[in-house]
């Protein structure tokens, strides 16, 4: 039989058989680029090709992606609207990958729908204190928190790095400023309550705030205060100008 002088071409939406991503470098796998240089620097069809998981024969999860994109015209909210039959016409796509596909978006939807909460605010002490009172009041315990805040002292997190008995608890200062590097954080408020009442500090907590300030000011995350949690009050290191 002989063969014809040029082999027909490909079509474009099965391309020639992919060189998987395991041998792309890995700053360009969807993955490592994710973990590399965070969630915005990827396309549309990386992230789709990290929920689909693996590609064919042919195509790499990547290239599904975009088959997947091009088929809705580029159109996310196109895509979203697609039922898990539907994302199975796509090449590459069965229904394992379509439900995935259909929960992530579904998830992106609800999140777009729900109202942000308001966070707040820390101008003053007292805001220091009704912000943990749900978290405090009435415990027998101490507990040991941080308060993570961005440049404008607006709360981005507030954290328990500690639960110990009646007399004390035991706050590790790598626990707390690797809260606050992993948040990204631009100041910290230690709190931490007294069962018995008494608001005063005793002398470990007045060394471990020195321990803690000096600290936080190698690492460029000032301590704005320590406020100790009583129920009928606090004391505010920073009110009483020993921080």
């Amino acid at each position: 039989m002989e063969l014809p002088d040029q082999l027909p071409e490909l079509s474009p939406a099965y391309p020639a058989p992919a060189t998987g991503i395991k041998s792309w470098a890995e700053d360009d796998r969807p993955r490592e680029k994710l973990m590399s240089k965070g969630r915005a620097t990827l396309s549309d069809a990386e992230l789709l090709a990290i929920l689909i998981g693996s590609g064919t024969t042919r195509l790499t999860a990547v290239d599904v992606g975009k088959l997947m994109l091009q088929g809705v015209g580029n159109d996310l909210n196109a895509l979203a609207r697609e039922s898990v039959k539907q994302l199975c016409r796509h090449p590459g796509i069965g229904p394992a990958k379509a439900i995935t596909v259909v929960a992530a978006l579904e998830l992106g939807r609800r999140r777009k729908e729900a109202d942000a909460p308001a966070r707040a605010t820390i101008t003053c002490s007292r805001d220091i204190y009704n912000l943990m009172r749900p978290h405090l009041l009435d415990l027998p315990h101490e507990e040991f928190w941080v308060i993570l805040l961005n440049r404008a002292n607006v709360v981005m997190r507030k954290t328990a790095i500690s639960r110990g008995g009646v007399a004390g608890t035991v706050a590790d200062p790598k626990m707390i400023f690797k809260e606050a590097l992993e948040q990204l954080a631009s100041s910290i408020i230690l709190v931490h309550n007294h069962p018995s009442g008494n608001r005063n500090p005793s002398g470990a907590d007045i060394q471990l705030t020195k321990k803690l300030k000096e600290a936080g000011g190698f690492l460029d995350l000032p301590i704005l205060d320590h406020l100790i949690f009583a129920e009928q009050g606090y004391y505010s290191f920073a009110d009483e100008g020993i921080l």
